[in-house]
């Protein structure tokens, strides 16, 4: 950053929104965490990796191209596979199109618990955000999180 750049300081509404935002995010991914490793025995990341491994074709994906997908490190990610394969969740093989690089692949047990865990994580998402905002505000706050990502996405700090 520019050091000779003035610093653009919060008004108190900027910083009571930005707190609220702060607050907010914290609860919501803590309790839906929460929600999942009490009946599921998975954490949040875990399961964004299974959704995105459910997602994909043959249930598989490349582990280099996971990591960014969830935009976790590549040791992370690798870690976390490891612990998802030790249960039988995931499998780890050579990737199909040049045999060269590791696939991440969804096992039929790890779609079962998945299937299973999507209930509680839509039942939380419905109960603790989507019930809360009105449908106008929700669609506001796609669409400031999609410039956030796309502002962010590809900048390199």
């Amino acid at each position: 950053m520019d050091s000779g750049t003035e610093t653009p300081w919060l008004t108190t509404k900027q910083q009571r929104i930005w707190r609220a935002f702060l607050g907010g995010t914290t609860v919501l991914t803590d309790r839906l965490d929460r929600d999942l490793r009490n009946q599921h025995g998975l954490s949040m990341p875990e399961y964004e990796i299974l959704v995105r491994l459910s997602e994909a074709p043959d249930r598989a994906i490349r582990m280099a191209e996971l990591a960014d997908a969830v935009a976790h490190s590549r040791s992370r990610v690798t870690h976390t596979i490891a612990r998802l394969e030790r249960e039988g969740i995931v499998q780890r093989g050579q990737c199909s199109d040049d045999g060269r690089g590791v696939s991440a692949v969804l096992t039929d047990h790890g779609f079962s618990v998945l299937e299973q865990a999507a209930h509680t994580h839509v039942r939380g998402v419905n109960d603790y955000l989507i019930e809360n905002a009105d449908p106008q505000d929700l669609e506001a706050l796609g669409r400031i999180m999609d410039k956030v990502q796309d502002h962010l996405q590809g900048k390199k700090f």
